[in-house]
This record gives structure tokens, C-alpha cells and sequence, in this order.
């Protein structure tokens, strides 16, 4: 069996005009990750990330804590959907970045219900592919993987790529995957046994790198 370790990125830049950028902590977060596996002798035989600078920034700092410098296979179907193209094709208009806690919490509503529109297929949002393209692009990820790799595996990618993974492996429904998406946490770990026919569900959003008290300040969502 094959082991599959999908991870989230770590922060990046949630209200800044580039969202697409690990914020400091975010770089501390991959790196822990990455040092926590030097300590549990973990290797890997492939990597593969979506396209976004957040996901090669995550990897850089995994690689600087394992000691590795494996080469990426980019895969653009791993990458996010567009939050703000979802939020927009529901309220149209100018979109208000948020900076209160209420505005977060509004921000977040809105992108649930933009969601559950788009995967219903209700709404398209402008430049994006249909939800259905959305999950190929994922699903292919991992058809790619059980075909072509037999051991560890790392694949560094975001929320809602990660989440359709799973809800796909548990064959639930595409709207269980916004929940799924909501509670991952920055550098999460998500863990897939494989083989050539399946994947299995091991473990979710665990964060071991970051168990310890002197770590518990660097938890983060966005």
C-alpha cells in the first residue's frame, strides 16, 4: 500500500492585496513540518503541488526542514478556487475586503452559500471552471498517483482541493466538502493509504508538528 500525505498551505495573506503569498509564520509552519518528518525518518518518493506560489513556498520550507530537494511534479488542478469570483457571481458589486471579525464572519457566509450554488451548478463564476472540471482536475491527482507511485507521497495543495479529495474518497456529497474545507488548519496534515484500485481515508487535518505548548500560538486557519 501506498501513502498519500496531502497538505494545506501554510498562512499566507488573508486580507492583503496579495492572498497568494505565505505570511512569515506561514514560511516557521512548513518548515516545522518539515523538520517534525527529518525527526520521524519520513521520506518520499514523489512530490506534487498545485501551481499557486503558496503551495511552492510551502513545499520550499518542508524541504528546508527535512534536509531534501526533491523536484515538484505541478499539477493545475490542484489549485484553489477563485473565493472572490464565488462571492462575487452571488453579490455583485464591489467587494469589500475584510479587516473586522464581523466582516470575516460575513465574508465566510457568503463564500458557503457561493459555494453550495456553484457546486448546484446554480452560478458561474467569472473565469472559473464548472465544479464538476473543478473535481476532474483533483480526482485525476489522485487517479495519477495510484497509477504511478507505490510509497510515501507528498502533495501540497489547499483547502478546497484537499476537502473534494476526501469527500471523494469517502464518496459523500460535494457539500460535505465545504465543511471539510472550513476546518482545515494551515500545514494540516490529511493522510491517504493507497493502492492501484483506491484510496482510503487514514487521518485528517492533523497538525503533530505543532502539538507542543511552545507551538500552540502558531495554529492557524487562513
Amino acid at each position: 500500500m501506498g501513502h498519500l500525505y496531502l497538505v494545506r498551505h501554510g498562512q499566507a495573506s488573508l486580507g492583503a492585496a496579495d492572498y497568494d503569498q505565505l505570511s512569515p509564520l506561514g514560511q516557521q509552519q512548513s518548515q516545522r513540518l518539515g523538520e517534525h518528518w527529518r525527526t520521524q525518518g519520513i521520506t518520499f518518493e514523489a512530490v506534487i503541488t498545485g501551481a499557486l506560489k503558496r503551495h511552492a513556498q510551502t513545499l520550499a520550507g518542508i524541504q528546508a526542514g527535512m534536509g531534501t530537494q526533491h523536484e515538484a511534479a505541478v499539477w493545475p488542478g490542484l489549485n484553489e478556487y477563485d473565493a472572490d469570483a464565488i462571492i462575487r457571481a452571488i453579490q455583485p458589486g464591489e467587494l469589500v475586503k475584510p479587516t473586522t471579525p464581523e466582516g470575516y464572519k460575513q465574508h465566510f457566509r457568503l463564500l458557503r452559500d457561493g459555494l453550495t450554488q456553484w457546486m448546484a451548478g446554480v452560478v458561474s463564476p467569472q473565469g472559473m471552471p464548472s465544479y464538476a472540471e473543478f473535481a476532474k482536475g483533483v480526482t485525476s491527482a489522485l487517479d495519477h498517483i495510484r497509477q504511478q507511485h507505490a510509497g510515501n507521497v507528498l502533495l501540497v495543495s489547499s483547502g478546497g482541493p484537499i476537502a473534494t479529495a476526501v469527500a471523494h474518497v469517502l464518496r459523500t456529497s460535494p457539500e460535505t466538502s465545504i465543511e471539510l474545507n472550513m476546518r482545515l488548519r494551515n500545514t494540516a496534515v490529511t493522510e491517504l493509504s493507497f493502492s492501484t484500485k483506491r484510496h482510503s481515508l487514514l487521518s485528517f487535518n492533523s497538525l503533530p508538528h505543532l502539538e507542543t505548548p511552545s507551538h500552540k500560538d502558531w495554529v492557524t486557519f487562513a
